[in-house]
This record gives C-alpha cells, sequence and structure tokens, in this order.
C-alpha cells in the first residue's frame, strides 16, 4: 500500500479544522437537546443554553479561519472522478454550509439580543447586535430553530455523502479528509 501524496489529500490545517468543527457542532447540537430534557428555570438547563450559545458562536469564529484554508488551500481530486452533477451537487451543498456556519450563529447571537440576554463567550460578554425591539424574538428565534433543523439536514447529508463515495462509489473523497 502506498502512502498518500499531499495532492491525494487536503492539508493536515484542514483536516484539523473540519473534524474539529465536528466536535464542536456535536457540541451545539447536544447541549440545546440536553437543555430541553431538563427543567425550565434551572441552573443547569441555562448551564447547557449558554454552552450552545458559546459553541455556536465558535463556528462562527472558526468558520472564517476554514473559509481562509480553504481559499488558500489546494482541493485534492476525487479519484475516480464523479459525474459532473455529483461534482455540482456536491459544490452547492459545500457552499450551503458555509452559509449556514455564518449566518446560524449571527441569528442565535441577534435571538440573545433581541431577548435582551446577555451573549456569553467563555468568560467574555460580547456586545448587542443592532436589531429591532424585543418584538422580533418570536421571527428571529424561529428563523434560528429552522436554520438549525437545516443543519441537521445539511450537515447529514455530507456525511451521508461522504460515507456513499466510500462503500459505494469507493472513490478518495472520504480519505483525502481522513487522518492518516
Amino acid at each position: 500500500m502506498t502512502s498518500p501524496t499531499v495532492a491525494d489529500r487536503y492539508s493536515r490545517a484542514s483536516i484539523a479544522m473540519h473534524w474539529l468543527m465536528v466536535a464542536v457542532f456535536v457540541g451545539v447540537y447536544g447541549a440545546i437537546n440536553l437543555s430541553e430534557l431538563l427543567d425550565k428555570g434551572t441552573a443547569a438547563r441555562q448551564l447547557a443554553r449558554n454552552w450552545h450559545s458559546m459553541l455556536g458562536l465558535t463556528v462562527f469564529a472558526l468558520v472564517w479561519l476554514r473559509l481562509a484554508l480553504r481559499l488558500w488551500g489546494t482541493t485534492p481530486a476525487i479519484v475516480p472522478a464523479p459525474p459532473a452533477w455529483q461534482e455540482k451537487l456536491g459544490k452547492a451543498v459545500h457552499g450551503g454550509l458555509y452559509l449556514f456556519m455564518v449566518v446560524t450563529p449571527l441569528v442565535g447571537w441577534a435571538l440573545l439580543t433581541a431577548r435582551g440576554r446577555v451573549i456569553p463567550f467563555y468568560g467574555l460578554y460580547l456586545p448587542d447586535l443592532p436589531l429591532p425591539a424585543m418584538a422580533q424574538a418570536r421571527l428571529v428565534k424561529e428563523v434560528h430553530e429552522w436554520l438549525g433543523n437545516l443543519g441537521y439536514a445539511l450537515i447529514g447529508g455530507h456525511a451521508v455523502a461522504a460515507l456513499w463515495h466510500h462503500y459505494g462509489m469507493r472513490d478518495n473523497t472520504l480519505r483525502r479528509m481522513w487522518f492518516r
């Protein structure tokens, strides 16, 4: 078995950032789902929601580094090459994921602002976003929840596609982003 060359896979930084984002997303979704299991008004529920907020804002901070790595790095070819429609769909899903990673945390930040809540970020408190009054909080909450559900679909579809490429098509799609 030959070892892959640099052209066969993403950079170590891109791979590390990808899997770090996966871990952060597990935390984001885990924290909000855990909070729903806890009694309203409890310190444990608020702690889970604070972690959801902090990890969501971590996604927002890290996505910019991820985008920089993507723009300045190289994208290794998929071997064997997939059909053109799959490449287009893959690019659309990746674009959707990046848009999701930028917009969803901003909407969450806007929700905290609209509710008059502090925006915790690992001991720091971020400023409010300039938004309309509290009356918009319900709409902002619905948008944030809708985006969160869209995230399940995008992330899940991305994972299923990677597994399909690996086990079904037997190409190098997953290996390009996997650790050595």
